[in-house]
């Protein structure tokens, strides 16, 4: 693949940043044979054979700026200015078809195959072969390199593709706002994303999706809604999906065509090439390289998955399709994070208990089982590379456990892991239902004694004796387990894992609320406060942020329990 390398340089206009365009999976793979010359190809179809399907993607009437990450502009090198240039606004409102050369006037979308929790489905595609499922309303317009780095740039809500299953392709400005916000929020928290470039909302152009009447305590949506439509540009190295691997896996077991096997290998190579470069030796052979790759994909993943725990991140909906092969967190549908805690917590009314926030870690290991079957394809009648490669499938669970283990040292400020301890105070912050984020962050100040842990706790249990005592009685074993030689800065370390802020859905709602009238003021301020999650902020800010979860919140559709309508 070519790489530019180049320094990176301030870009202020749109033909700025046309100059460093450089579409390496469009240019690099496999074009679908039946794709149409004019990228008007959004009536659901299936496609048998190829990498991608160019689109044009269909722009929103009439619309307006909402926000855009200053700090990912800022790491781009682009001008904040350019996030209000109508040429720039145009295009990531999905008006590609007066950009400046050498920018494609085409995005492109993907199949991928789709696995819940490690079994295969096709029922979801409209033809049932597994043909006509992908990129329904997710349509990738630029790659850039700048400074050395590539970044792919991926239109959410930019209009109808191939697979959109006879669904309208867009995205309501509710659930946009929701992923915009999340995506800057977890980088700001540590945790590996995709990020959010832009926000842009039409005026005038609106769909109908189900919700939820006020105050509703429905458990699904009681209600058809118009929404307003909007696009979010999402970023990262790239999108590849466990699910795309698993596409081409699967015809290549089925033999659907000549040129199958190849293409397997071509999205492999590519995926290697794009987001594990730097650790994988481009002169090793294809099996040694196949090998690599699960390793370190394993190492990404399990890493993952401990370090959305340790922020109380629940991913709601992680099918193999919503699991980025480049080890990062993808698609802010039906995700939460987890207020009062429950291991069981799910904020997706579709979910169900196997994508709850404790079984996370085993979600993960049944979508590295559909990753390594997919990479079986490649090694063929390779004994010794099929043996590794079943070894490193069959040690994922006892690495998870390390990386959850070594998490939970962290945010407890321990020197080592210890299971009683740990089990222990697991029993009492559901018995006393103890708010997350609230109860680690207080921990982390080292207290003198359980007062402030109480700020913590949902309940009243001041009146429950056998309650604290088993509290004091924790509180001092996990004192007497911690290093006291320097307290002060074993806070600060403790600190930095367990946040002050997090994204609530209650905080959310009027956000995005305000936002249908216009007002964008308290997106805006979201974004100040979310991108310094671990910092102490103002008072103001503590006051209005740092709180339980208000009472009348609790069993409400659309705050405590969300639909995947969007």
């Amino acid at each position: 693949m070519k790489v530019i390398k180049q320094n990176l340089s301030t870009i202020k206009t749109l033909a700025d940043l046309a100059k460093l365009s450089d579409y390496s999976f469009m240019d690099t793979l496999n074009i679908d044979p039946d794709s149409k010359i004019d990228g008007i190809d959004y009536s659901p179809r299936q496609v048998f054979s190829g990498h991608f399907v160019p689109v044009k993607p269909t722009p929103i009437a009439n619309s307006e700026y909402v926000a855009h990450s200053k700090k990912l502009f800022n790491e781009l090198g682009l001008d904040d200015s350019l996030a209000q240039c109508p040429d720039f606004a145009s295009m990531f409102s999905g008006d590609t078809s007066n950009v400046p050369e050498p920018m494609s006037k085409f995005g492109w979308a993907c199949g991928y195959a789709l696995s819940i929790y490690g079994k295969e489905y096709y029922a979801q595609c409209p033809f049932q072969t597994g043909n006509g499922y992908g990129d329904g309303r997710a349509i990738s317009v630029l790659e850039i390199v700048n400074g050395g780095k590539r970044w792919e740039m991926q239109l959410k809500g930019g209009g109808r593709t191939p697979y959109c299953r006879g669904a309208d392709g867009r995205a309501v400005l509710r659930s946009s706002v929701r992923e915009f916000l999340a995506q800057e929020h977890m980088h700001a928290l540590g945790v590996p994303t995709s990020r959010s470039l832009t926000l842009y909302t039409s005026k005038t152009e609106k769909v109908q999706r189900p919700w939820y009447t006020k105050e509703s305590n429905s458990w699904d949506p009681d209600i058809f809604v118009y929404e307003d439509v909007a696009i979010s540009t999402r970023v990262a190295p790239s999108f590849i999906r466990v699910g795309q691997l698993e596409l081409f896996a699967r015809r290549v077991r089925k033999n659907e065509h000549s040129k199958v096997k190849e293409e397997l290998k071509q999205i492999v190579l590519h995926l290697i090439d794009r987001e594990y470069s730097e650790v994988i030796d481009n002169s090793l052979s294809l099996a040694q390289k196949v090998i690599f790759l699960a390793q370190e994909f394993r190492t990404r993943l399990t890493s993952l998955v401990a370090n959305w725990i340790s922020v109380g991140y629940c991913q709601g909906n992680f099918n193999s399709d919503n699991c980025a092969a480049g080890g990062y967190t993808l698609d802010y549908g039906p995700f939460g994070f987890c207020e009062l805690f429950n291991p069981n917590y799910q904020s997706w009314t579709g979910g169900g208990q196997h994508f709850a926030f404790f079984n996370q870690p085993v979600a993960a290991q049944r979508n590295f089982h559909m990753f390594c079957t997919a990479l079986q394809a490649l090694l063929e009648s390779d004994e010794k590379h099929l043996l590794e490669l079943k070894k490193i499938e069959s040690d994922f669970s006892e690495v998870m456990q390390n990386e959850m283990e070594k998490m939970w040292v962290k945010k407890l400020g321990l020197k080592t892991f210890d299971k009683e301890l740990f089990s222990e105070l697991l029993t009492l912050m559901i018995k006393t239902d103890v708010d997350y984020t609230i109860f680690f962050r207080e921990l982390s100040q080292i207290p003198e004694d359980i007062t402030p842990l109480k700020k913590s706790f949902y309940n009243n249990v001041s009146l429950d004796e056998d309650i604290i005592t088993s509290w004091g009685q924790w509180f001092e074993k996990w004192k007497a387990k911690i290093d006291s030689a320097n307290l002060e800065e074993l806070s600060c370390q403790m600190k930095l894992v367990n946040p002050k802020y997090t994204l609530r859905e209650w905080i959310l709602v009027p956000a995005y609320n305000k936002a249908k009238e216009g007002d964008y003021s308290l997106i805006r301020e979201l974004q100040e406060v979310m991108t310094q999650p671990y910092s102490e902020q103002s008072k103001e800010v503590e006051e209005k942020y740092y709180r339980l979860k208000p009472s009348e919140f609790f069993d409400v559709g659309g705050i405590s329990h969300v639909s995947c309508s969007s």
